[in-house]
Formats: structure tokens, sequence, C-alpha cells
């Protein structure tokens, strides 16, 4: 498989022109540790996951550092927790720029090591598996939507080894991955639990269900999807809430982050069967809200993403926040959109006071529906053709 190149190189190079140290997270097999090697090919690197790095840093780690005076990738950083605060004196020593490359998987230890000891010396950065524009114009483009955006899957060709990468992605993490940053759950719980989310994905969540199916208690299943979300595989989107005589919902709504997993877990083998799936309309609208929250991250400073909903049943999708800049999105999957397909954002739009609104869908072209919403492509988005704000 050839190198796809990651539109967040240039905001690595970025963050290490302004801080002493960048940390860069994500779920594992996203593709950190080539885009350090890409992006920085002179640094040193030091991959925890090897006994040999290991121990070489963990023996010394002071003296690690003073024969090492160069700049260095820590790759798996959240192995040895104990070099954080060593590398706060090493930082505040030398005082220098863009030294430091910490890559990790999310860990509750990780981020409480980063915050009590790095704050204000390091910048997050989050890596996600393959963007839909990141493979624009590549051969791999129309796998995007079914097998997801992991790397690896890019690189095989054949349905059963992809099916095969999935279930042995999934048994590691549960049985590996977790065990080794602290976190003993139960992989077969958790493993229910999490194909039991493919039947929530898109819709609102509801706690205490899950726990009554799982015959376990909510504060149970609450510590799970914690768990889950830390490791960047499903996202709870929140509402928006603003000063407006409505009653709005406060449940988050759930969604599992990649579109391969999310089929993989709900027994899809086949990409044809994406066709007749009762869900399919839910994991379209899955797939164009991370592509536009990793379209956000990327060119706006603190980006947000909520979705709104009334009591009353109206709702929107998708709301990207930008300070006091708010756009709506409705996401419709099928060419064919009406005026009142969009009853819901026209009364977001009304109620939050704003004078723009997306759809995006599946047409084939831009147009505007009425003043202030405008139909937007899927293959738009997918290719990054499209300013926010």
């Amino acid at each position: 498989m050839r190198y796809v190149p990651r539109q967040h190189a240039e905001r690595l190079r970025s963050l290490l022109r302004s801080f002493p140290a960048v940390l860069v997270l994500g779920p594992r097999q996203c593709g950190k540790s080539t885009l350090a090697r890409r992006v920085l090919p002179d640094w040193t690197h030091l991959d925890l996951e090897r006994p040999a790095d290991l121990a070489v840093l963990a023996a010394d780690f002071e003296g690690f550092f003073d024969a090492h005076p160069g700049a260095l990738v820590i790759d798996e950083a959240q192995r040895l927790p104990e070099v954080f605060p060593v590398l706060r004196h090493v930082i505040d020593r030398s005082r220098g720029k863009g030294r430091f490359l910490l890559l990790g998987s999310a860990s509750p230890t990780l981020m409480r090591s980063v915050s009590e000891t790095l704050a204000g010396r390091v910048a997050l950065l989050e890596l996600t598996p393959f963007l839909a524009s990141e493979l624009a114009g590549t051969a791999r483009a129309d796998d995007r939507w079914f097998w997801g955006g992991f790397p690896p899957i890019h690189a095989l060709r054949d349905t059963r080894a992809r099916g095969e990468w999935f279930n042995a992605y999934v048994s590691t993490f549960l049985e590996r991955d977790l065990p080794a940053l602290g976190l003993g759950l139960p992989a077969r719980r958790l493993r229910t639990l999490w194909t039991m989310l493919t039947h929530v994905h898109g819709n609102l969540l509801n706690v205490s269900d899950l726990a009554r199916s799982l015959a376990v208690s909510s504060h149970t299943v609450a510590g799970d999807l914690d768990v889950l979300e830390g490791a960047y595989m499903i996202r709870r989107l929140y509402p928006y809430h603003a000063n407006v005589q409505k009653r709005l919902t406060k449940s988050p709504k759930l969604y599992l982050r990649d579109t391969g997993l999310l089929h993989f877990l709900a027994g899809l083998r086949q990409p044809r069967e994406l066709a007749t799936w009762p869900k399919r309309g839910a994991s379209f609208e899955g797939l164009v809200i991370e592509e536009l929250a990793g379209l956000a991250a990327r060119r706006l400073v603190r980006p947000e993403i909520f979705f709104w909903r009334t009591h009353a049943g109206a709702e929107v999708d998708l709301l990207i926040a930008d300070g006091r800049h708010i756009l709506p999105i409705e996401i419709k999957l099928g060419a064919a959109v009406d005026h009142y397909a969009v009853a819901g954002l026209r009364q977001c739009m009304k109620d939050l006071g704003l004078r723009r609104g997306w759809v995006a869908s599946t047409a084939r072209e831009r147009r505007r529906l009425s003043p202030g919403i405008e139909i937007i492509p899927w293959a738009d988005v997918a290719s990054g053709q499209v300013e926010l704000f």
C-alpha cells in the first residue's frame, strides 16, 4: 500500500514550532507511528512496546536524556508514565521548542500524567483513522464508507482478510490493550456492550436500557462507555443548549466512530449488505459527522460539535460551533431533499438566530434550497471542498 499523506502533518509541524512537546493521541492502528516517521525521519524514535527500548529508557531516565540531547519520539508513551516528571524537568531546563513528540493511546494514566506534569508545555493533537478526504482521489476512496478508515484495512484487498483483521483488532483491544492500560474490565461484557451499541448508533443514549440488557448497574455501563470513548471507539454527541424558551433534549446521541468497526460488529461482512441494512442512514450520518468533526479540528481553533433537538421532535443532526459562530447541518442519505425534510433545520435557525445552514446529502451538485439553506453533496465534503465559516 502506498503512503497516504495525512492532513494533520502540517498541523503537527506547526505545533512543534510552538511547544516543547506535542502529544499525538488516537486509537491503536490509526497511523500515529507512520505519521511520526514521515514527518520526522531524522529524529530518534523509541517504541515502548519494544522491550529493548522500554528497558533502556526505564533504566536511567535522566541519563538517557542527557545522552540524547536531540529531538526524540516516544511511541506508546502511556506504557511508562514515570517518564513524564523527568520530561518536565528536561523541558524546563532546555526551554527549547519542538524537542519531544509523544505518541499514545488514551488512558487515564496518560491523561493524568500529562495534565499534572506537562501542563503548558505540551500541545495535544488527535489523529483519527483515514478520513474520506485523505483517501479522495485514490483507489481506496470508494471503500471508505463500508470498511472505515483504519490504514491496515486499506492495505488488504481480500474481503475475508479484512474481516479477520477487524476480529483480531477487537480481540486485541479487549484482551490485551485494556489490561495494559490498567483497565481490568471483563472482555466478554465489553464486547457484548460494544455490539449492542451498533443498534444504538445514531440514537439517543439510554444507559438504563443497556444496563438492564446486560444485567449490570447503570454505573457499570457508564464506566464502560467512558473507556470506549476514551479509546476513541465511540462518540457521545451532546445536545446544544441555548437560552431559548423551549424544552430541549438532555441525553447525548451515540455513534461508533469508525464505520468499518460499526459494520463488522453489526454482522455485516460484504459491502453489498449495507444497501439493505436498516441502520444504513444512521451509518451515513456517523460517517459525515466524523468527517466534518475532523475538518473542523483541522481548520478551526477550538471547535465544538453538538446536535439540536427539542422535546417536540424538531432536530438537527450536527451543529459546529466556533466561538460565537454556529453552523447547523442536517444529514440526509439520498439526493431528494424537499422543504419538509428540513423543517427541523429551519426551526433551529429561527430559534438560534442563524442565517446559514447546510443539508449534507448524496446529491450530485450544490444548490440553494431556500434563503440561507444550501444542499452540500457528500462528494464535496469527502474531498474537503467545503468552507465551514
